[in-house]
This record gives structure tokens, C-alpha cells and sequence, in this order.
């Protein structure tokens, strides 16, 4: 069993920037992937970015350029870096993680950007 803790998300105005951190209770060099999704309100659980370990990354295409993955193993942690946001970012980001067969959630944390 793989927990997932969130932080850091909250209410920006466009242009801003917001970073999402995800805490794993598994040491996340051994997780096949780790990642965030987002979902708008009354839309689809999409994809935001992912980050494997095998040191592969990939990113919507709608954040591509604005929004970085990294992660820091000492600290079985991943982040999300968002710059640039813009009102159509507005969601509920879930972390989400993959361990062989088994897939796991965070909390879930809102990320509002208006004026």
C-alpha cells in the first residue's frame, strides 16, 4: 500500500505560479511512475504529467512549457512546478502513483486561478 500526501495548492491570478508536492510513504525510486492528473470542474480526470523510473517524463500537451515533474528520491517526494497558470488550470490535481499491478491516489488539492 502506497499513501500519497499533497500540499501547496491554492488560489493564484493568471500569470502566476503555484508548486504541488507529493509525499510518498514508498520509497519512489522503486515506483514504476509517479504523476498528476487534474480534473476540471465537470470535465474528465485528465493527465497533467508523469515521470517514471526510469527517468522518462511526459507532459499534456496543454502544460507542455509551463508546468515541470521533478522528483527528489531522499525525500520520496515528486513536485509540480506551474508557471504561467491560466483560468482553464483551474482543477482538483490528484497525485497518482503505480506500483506493478496497483495504482494509488492522493487526496486530491484545489488549484484555482482567476482574477
Amino acid at each position: 500500500q502506497v499513501q500519497l500526501v499533497q500540499s501547496g495548492g491554492g488560489s493564484v491570478q493568471p500569470g502566476g505560479s503555484l508548486k504541488l508536492s507529493c509525499a510518498a510513504s514508498e520509497r519512489i525510486f522503486n515506483i514504476n511512475s509517479i504523476g498528476w492528473y487534474r480534473q476540471p470542474p465537470g470535465q474528465e480526470r485528465e493527465l497533467v504529467a508523469r515521470t517514471t523510473s526510469g527517468g522518462s517524463t511526459n507532459y499534456a500537451d496543454s502544460v507542455k512549457g509551463r508546468f515541470t515533474i521533478s522528483r527528489d528520491n531522499t525525500k520520496n517526494t515528486v513536485y509540480l512546478q506551474m508557471n504561467s497558470l491560466k483560468p482553464e488550470d483551474t482543477a482538483l490535481y490528484y497525485c497518482n502513483a503505480r506500483l506493478g499491478w496497483n495504482e494509488y491516489w492522493g487526496q486530491g488539492i484545489q488549484v484555482t486561478v482567476s482574477f
